[in-house]
């Protein structure tokens, strides 16, 4: 991949009752705001709104990583311990390898708000070239979530095959081994 490659990025926002109309999604909105403000490499998005359905999480995550070719697939929604909350079985069953220390950190970063982020089951995986992150549900926590792990998703990509992503500094600083830094 050449420095300018553009990143693409999956976009998921899981929820049964945004799927179905009964409210309107806050996820993806919130999403497409955080990496618009904290990418300085270009970058497009394919999203999708589905319901908490093991299925058909698994379809999409497939879908996005094997036939669109998203370098970066984000979820929201569907980490809780509730009976429909199904994204981190859907992400672990398509998984490649697992990446502990993000969903560790991801709770980390949320216990420094809210103590019920114990209950939180976010995962990090890779599935061939794609690195997957389930993100809670609301727009604050996405933001906060994000704010707290991001800088090392650039690298994790350059380590899985993908484009070589910068980020505005202002937002987010990218971390990565001298060896490993494009000027």
């Amino acid at each position: 991949m050449t420095l300018d490659s553009p990143l693409l990025i999956g976009l998921v926002s899981i929820s049964d009752r945004a799927s179905s109309g009964v409210y309107e999604d806050k996820g993806l909105p919130a999403l497409s705001d955080w990496f618009g403000a904290a990418l300085k490499t270009p970058w497009r998005m394919e999203s999708r709104l589905i319901p908490d359905e093991q299925a058909g999480i698994e379809a999409t995550l497939i879908e996005l990583c094997d036939q669109t070719g998203c370098h970066l697939v984000v979820t929201t929604g569907g980490t809780g311990p509730a009976p429909r909350d199904v994204t981190p079985e859907a992400t672990l069953a398509v998984a490649h390898k697992v990446l502990p220390g993000f969903g560790e950190q991801m709770r980390a970063v949320s216990l420094k708000y809210v103590p019920t982020a114990i209950l939180s089951r976010q995962v990090g995986v890779v599935r061939g070239k794609t690195l997957i992150l389930n993100l809670p549900g609301q727009p604050k926590a996405i933001k906060e979530t994000l704010d707290g792990v991001f800088a090392a998703v650039p690298y994790c990509l350059d380590l899985i095959g993908g484009p070589y992503v910068e980020t505005n500094e202002a937002v987010i600083q990218a971390f990565r081994p001298k060896s490993a830094i494009r000027r």
